[in-house]
C-alpha cells in the first residue's frame, strides 16, 4: 500500500488515502472525491486531470513523456511541478506522495 495526499488548492484541506501499488493516481483521487474529471478517462487526449506534486516528491517521478507535457501546455495554472494524474502509476519508490490541486481545478462531473 502506498499513501497519498491530496492538499486543496487554497491550502486549507488536506485528504491522506491510502492506494495499492499499480494505481493510478487519478483513480484513487477520483474515488477519494478530488476535484478531478479526468475526461479523456485517462487515454491522455486532454489535462484536466492536472495535478501539482510537491517539490520534495517530484523528483521521485518517472519523467514526462512529450505527449504528456504537450498537454500540460494546455492546462491552466501549470508549475514546474505539474503532472497529469493519469499518467502517474503508484508505487512504494513513491509512498508518502503529496499532491496539491490546481487553483483553476473544477469537476465538471459533479462529483
Amino acid at each position: 500500500m502506498t499513501r497519498v495526499r491530496f492538499v486543496s488548492a487554497d491550502g486549507e484541506r488536506a485528504q491522506e488515502v491510502e492506494a495499492a501499488a499499480g494505481e493510478r493516481l487519478l483513480d484513487v483521487a477520483q474515488a477519494a472525491g478530488q476535484p478531478l474529471e479526468g475526461t479523456c478517462e485517462g487515454q491522455m487526449a486532454c489535462s484536466t486531470c492536472h495535478v501539482i506534486v510537491a517539490a520534495e516528491d517530484f523528483g521521485r517521478l518517472p519523467p514526462a513523456s512529450e505527449e504528456e507535457e504537450d498537454l500540460l501546455d494546455l492546462a491552466a495554472g501549470v508549475t514546474r511541478h505539474s503532472r497529469l494524474a493519469c499518467q502517474i502509476r503508484l508505487s512504494e519508490a513513491l509512498e508518502k506522495l503529496t499532491v496539491r490541486m490546481p487553483g483553476a481545478s473544477h469537476n465538471m462531473q459533479g462529483r
